[in-house]
């Protein structure tokens, strides 16, 4: 209930109307049954708009420390909101716990909904494509969904001539679905998810246009990685046009 109220009482007039968001390729989103939609990431935004233009639900992993609601009055809050719109919690402390983590995004898919995931897990620092997480793929696969790729324009926030943060023209260009089935058998294969999560990519990137990185954002953000590091590692495209690994026994050709 709370989803409806928020999206159509508060976010959809917003984007539409006071934002002027647009949005190319909905057809492609399947009008029933579980899809990852997976998108490049520039403004924090994009998880408010692009949901309030869509006709289908759409559910966000978010951090799942943002669901303890430990704090102050603020956190409480957005504890309650995440809850109330449906939003799933994600463990992205890493290891083991952020694999085990993936499980309640999995039942979402497997419950036939409609989620939304950035697979360079965080905005990008200068407006380049940077090299995907595998757990794009490892939902795909272990789910057995479709990838629908997304490209985000003019989402990032500018201040008007009085100060207030506001986004002008964001454009959302959704892609074709893609279907991972005939790579089921990577969903525990290392290289096997690399290369998918490569392919998740390059078909961002066909949309977004965006020169490639083959570097994690974080690691640019985090300083671990200067811009001139950053700037050696350009690719033409992610994975670099890699051939396919050799499918693990059992897998299918």
């Amino acid at each position: 209930m709370w989803y409806e109220v928020f999206k159509n009482g508060l976010f959809r007039p917003l984007s539409r109307f006071g934002f002027k968001a647009t949005v190319e390729g909905a057809e492609h989103i399947p009008a029933t049954g579980g899809a990852l939609l997976a998108s490049n990431h520039l403004a924090a935004g994009e998880t408010f708009i692009l949901p309030a233009m869509l006709k289908r639900p759409v559910i966000f992993p978010a951090k799942a420390e943002l669901f303890a609601g430990k704090g102050g009055f603020g956190t409480k809050i957005v504890a309650w909101f995440l809850k109330a719109v449906g939003m799933v919690p994600l463990d992205r402390s890493g290891g083991r716990a952020s694999l085990d983590g993936l499980a309640p995004v999995v039942k979402a898919l497997e419950e036939g909904g409609l989620v939304g995931i950035y697979p360079e897990g965080t905005r990008s620092p200068d407006g380049r494509l940077y090299k995907g997480r595998t757990g794009v793929a490892r939902l795909a696969l272990a789910a057995g969904v479709p990838v629908i790729p997304v490209a985000a324009f003019n989402s990032q926030t500018v201040r008007t001539r009085i100060g207030i943060p506001w986004v002008r023209r964001p454009r959302f260009v959704i892609g074709e679905p893609i279907d991972l089935s005939a790579y089921a058998a990577f969903h525990d294969d290392h290289n096997g998810l690399r290369w998918v999560t490569d392919q998740v990519m390059c078909a961002i990137q066909d949309l977004s246009g965006q020169t490639y990185v083959d570097a994690y954002g974080t690691s640019v953000k985090s300083g671990s990685l200067s811009a001139a590091e950053a700037d050696a590692r350009i690719l033409p495209r992610p994975g670099n046009g890699a051939e396919p690994p050799a499918l693990p026994a059992g897998g299918l050709s």
